[in-house]
């Protein structure tokens, strides 16, 4: 059974953040709670821990949508390329929030979690312990949302560990998560050919 380790929401403390960023280091597996829902997340940079979250959301590696998160904008300027001046200005507006980016990938984003992919997935979340563990493991954490029920997210930690305890290294509980997934939006082909994917928590007003 996984570990579960309850992390003050607003106010994550340093000693136990690094806990879970050391599973995270160690190549293990962790859900911690997000602006939108919680998710299951790994070390970007490591395979095994990308087949293992496949393997949990029943899905091919190969074709594996995931995104990675980032603390900045700066860190995704690293991790993608040929931003046009209207995308970044709409990120900086939108950032950090309920939203997923698609851009066009650079050479930083690792082969095994691109995949045949020229794009990559980034967000930047509005959310203290995501942003905690991120700076603390120095790299993006990928990132994908517990499967649903088909009908919603789980959004109590008590259901979570429940369900998925034995699946990961540890459950970072931070309270009730939310049951809405974000809005992903499509820039991977410039300024002017922008496409909404899905439309979730973040409001399209930044458009």
């Amino acid at each position: 059974m996984g570990t579960r380790l309850e992390i003050h929401p607003q106010n994550p403390q340093p000693r136990l953040v690094q806990q879970a960023v050391q599973i995270l280091e160690q190549g293990g597996i962790i859900i911690y709670p997000t602006d939108t829902v919680y998710a299951l997340g790994c070390d970007i940079q490591n395979k095994k821990a990308l087949e293992r979250v496949c393997q949990i959301k029943g899905i091919d590696p190969d074709k594996a949508l995931f995104s990675c998160i980032c603390p900045d904008l700066k860190t995704v300027s690293e991790f993608a390329i040929h931003i046009g001046d209207g995308v970044f200005k709409m990120m900086r507006r939108a950032c950090p929030g309920p939203y997923t980016f698609i851009l066009e990938a650079s050479k930083n984003i690792p082969k095994h979690f691109q995949s045949r992919r020229k794009t990559v997935g980034v967000r930047i979340v509005d959310h203290a312990i995501t942003l905690a563990l991120v700076r603390g493991l120095g790299r993006p954490i990928l990132t994908t949302s517990l499967p649903d029920s088909g009908e919603s997210y789980p959004t109590d930690p008590d259901e979570i560990y429940e369900l998925y305890g034995k699946r990961v290294d540890m459950v970072v509980d931070g309270g009730w998560g939310g049951d809405q997934a974000s809005t992903i939006i499509d820039c991977s082909r410039g300024d002017d050919d922008i496409e909404i994917v899905r439309e979730g928590l973040g409001s399209l007003d930044i458009l």
